[in-house]
């Protein structure tokens, strides 16, 4: 049973879609009790850091999702959801995160790119042998959409990297946590190849 949290925000309409394009049928998870009985949680995001994490806070679900990565649970961050993993971000000033992943968020600095990061760019896995990565090629192309990206402090958790004016690390995976920059919703195949990878689905032939 895979879910994806609700916390009011977030392009729970479009991630539900491609879910459901994989013959899955997600459940939307908005309070903790709703944890129950899921094997698989999804969390997006599109907005502020803080904003964020203040829904989630008004929720209740901070120590549950907190508890859920420690526990080593699958769970596939986007955007939001990748960026709140780490300690903190630079966005207004600074807002802390989960701190299941060290590290921080930061904003891109200026210098002849545009910003906020938005459309297609390539993502290099680094470890291609990884299965998270089956069939999507040596070098994939996924949709961006952010003005800030996290920093990992262990290099060794970093799977695709990104150029835009700078490398960045574009995805991360951490034994069961998958955590990607770009929103793999709005990737197309490539976007639906990944999600079916980890949730063990089968991309339908016709998509």
């Amino acid at each position: 049973m895979t879910g994806i949290i609700d916390y009011g925000a977030g392009n729970l309409r479009s991630v539900a879609n491609a879910v459901q394009a994989l013959g899955i049928e997600p459940r939307l998870i908005a309070k903790p009790a709703q944890l129950e009985g899921i094997s698989h949680l999804i969390l997006p995001g599109v907005g502020a850091f803080g904003d964020c994490m203040g829904e989630l806070t008004k929720r209740e679900l901070i120590e549950p999702l907190r508890d859920w990565v420690r526990a080593d649970k699958p769970y596939f961050g986007i955007c939001l959801g990748y960026q709140i993993l780490f300690d903190g971000s630079e966005e207004f000033g600074g807002t802390e995160g989960l701190s299941v992943l060290p590290g921080t968020v930061k904003r891109f600095t200026e210098g002849g790119i545009k910003i906020p990061h938005m459309g297609w760019n390539s993502a290099l896995p680094q470890d291609p042998a990884d299965e998270m990565w089956a069939g999507l090629g040596a070098e994939p192309y996924f949709y961006f959409v952010h003005s800030y990206f996290p920093v990992p402090a262990d290099p060794a958790i970093i799977a695709m990297k990104t150029e835009y004016g700078e490398t960045f690390a574009s995805a991360v995976r951490s034994s069961a946590v998958v955590a990607t920059q770009f929103h793999p919703e709005k990737s197309q195949q490539a976007g639906l190849r990944l999600l079916g990878n980890f949730l063990g689905a089968k991309v339908p032939v016709e998509v």
